[in-house]
């Protein structure tokens, strides 16, 4: 959906045209989902979530300002919806550090390339770090610039660009172009 349909969508709610919040769904509902499945990494509380912001960006219709990027304006309410989500329930996630201590134990190339080297998608995906696994999903499936996600992750853009290319590198050691 071009910004200009999102935009008339968004005037269409305001005046309470559900048809138009309908629209959206049908375009966004994958997208939305695979940015809050990415932060809650649960399926049946990414559905919640995503189902949540559906309602969200129906009462926020009147605060959506044309030409600053619909897509990266909607991940910035989807992810934080996630976060508050986890916070609320009290959900442990991993962090970094524990993730950087697994890794580093995983002390011999030549195994992680054997175990590697069969490995689904998915796998590739799973393994990668979560910050990562976020960048790429939002550069790849988002459709997003690194400047529009290092908006969204309140991250730097070498950051942002560094994962990525880590990212980028270890799914081709798993076959991955």
């Amino acid at each position: 959906m071009e910004e200009k349909q999102f935009s008339a969508c968004m005037d269409r709610m305001k005046s309470g045209d559900k048809s138009a919040l309908h629209e959206i769904y049908e375009a966004y509902i994958g997208y939305i989902y695979m940015i809050v499945l990415q932060t809650v990494s649960n399926r049946e509380d990414a559905e919640d979530v995503t189902s949540e912001f559906f309602m969200k960006l129906w009462r926020l219709a009147d605060t959506y300002r044309e030409g600053n990027g619909h897509r990266a304006w909607m991940a910035t309410i989807a992810r934080n919806m996630a976060v508050d989500f986890l916070r609320k329930t009290k959900r442990e996630v991993l962090t970094d550090e524990f993730t950087d201590t697994m890794m580093e134990n995983a002390s011999n190339d030549s195994i992680e390339h054997e175990v590697i080297s069969d490995m689904s998608l998915q796998q590739a995906l799973d393994a990668l770090k979560p910050k990562e696994r976020e960048v790429v999903h939002l550069k790849i499936m988002g459709d997003l610039t690194f400047q529009e996600i290092a908006d969204i992750l309140k991250t730097p853009l070498g950051t942002v660009t560094w994962r990525y290319q880590n990212a980028i590198q270890k799914l081709r050691r798993c076959g991955y172009e």
